[in-house]
Formats: C-alpha cells, sequence, structure tokens
C-alpha cells in the first residue's frame, strides 16, 4: 500500500447496519460518487475502524473523516473539527468506540512523525441507532451537509486547483 504523500486521504467510520451510526460510510459514499476520478483523492472505508488504518494515515498529507458523533446538537447537525480542534473533540470525550480508536490512530501517526499536515474530523449527529441500512432522513440531509464540509476542506488545503472540486447545487 502506497498513497502519494499529497493525497488526502478521506475516511468514512461507522457501521452500515446500525442506522444513523453508518452516516461517516454514507458520507464517504456520497463523495466519492461525486467525485471518482478527482486526482490526489483517495477514498476508503474504515468500518468500525481497526489499527491497520494506521499506515493510511500516516501516509497521507491531508485527512478527512466522517463519522456519526455527539455533537449534543439536534439531529442531522453537522460540525466540522479542523486540526488542534479535532484532536480536542477526540481527547474530551470518548463518546464511541470509533472515537477511541480514531484518537489512538491519530496517536500513533503523531508518535510516529507522520500526522497529516491538515486534519479534520466531520461528525454528524445521529438520530436514532437500530437496526437498518439506510440513514434517517434528518441524517440524510446532514450528509449533504458533510460532503460541502468536505469540499470546502479540499479546496483550502489545494489551492493550486489541481483537486479542486465544485460544490453540488
Amino acid at each position: 500500500m502506497s498513497i502519494d504523500k499529497e493525497t488526502t486521504l478521506i475516511l468514512g467510520v461507522g457501521n452500515t447496519l446500525l442506522t444513523d451510526e453508518g452516516a461517516g460510510i454514507h458520507a464517504l459514499n456520497h463523495l466519492e460518487s461525486l467525485y471518482p476520478d478527482t486526482p490526489h483523492l483517495t477514498f476508503l472505508d474504515g468500518g468500525t475502524l481497526s489499527f491497520t488504518l494506521a499506515a493510511y494515515i500516516e501516509e497521507c498529507n491531508n485527512l478527512i473523516v466522517f463519522d456519526a458523533a455527539e455533537l449534543h446538537q439536534p439531529a442531522g447537525s453537522v460540525s466540522a473539527f479542523v486540526g488542534e480542534e479535532m484532536d480536542e473533540f477526540l481527547g474530551r470525550a470518548r463518546r464511541s468506540a470509533h472515537e477511541v480508536a480514531l484518537l489512538d490512530l491519530i496517536d500513533i501517526a503523531r508518535l510516529t512523525g507522520h500526522m497529516p499536515e491538515h486534519r479534520a474530523l466531520i461528525g454528524i449527529q445521529p438520530e436514532t441507532i437500530e437496526w437498518g441500512m439506510e440513514p434517517s432522513d434528518v441524517v440524510r440531509a446532514g450528509i449533504d451537509k458533510a460532503r460541502d464540509e468536505a469540499v470546502t476542506l479540499i479546496e483550502q488545503w489545494h489551492p493550486s486547483g489541481e483537486e479542486r472540486v465544485a460544490t453540488v447545487a
């Protein structure tokens, strides 16, 4: 496995068998379907996370993670935590197994000296986590907002324009 160091790794996290718990994977798939052949964007379904993802994180310069997260906001709300805000959010309270494992993956990258220069967690507030393969309607709307947040970050991190992607109306 080798990723170009200038790559933006877009990592979706979650379990798509548990309605809104899969919001991160749904957001990843939505963004990838809109930009399947965009240079320097690598899309990776991280499932419910594993330490094997550390190598992918260490190989990229930019990291965007989509995940369902307890934001203490209305269902479907989206918040982007960029740079140190991401680290602080993950360290404040361990709200799910994903956030614990994601914090561990970020710590591995930091300890090995391979921390992505730019990183962000885009969290989507779930409405319900129960058996089902589709997100709730309110979270589905949040997935569109999460996608737009990712596009904004990609454009900020790649000012040359070679990786520019257009937002979808």
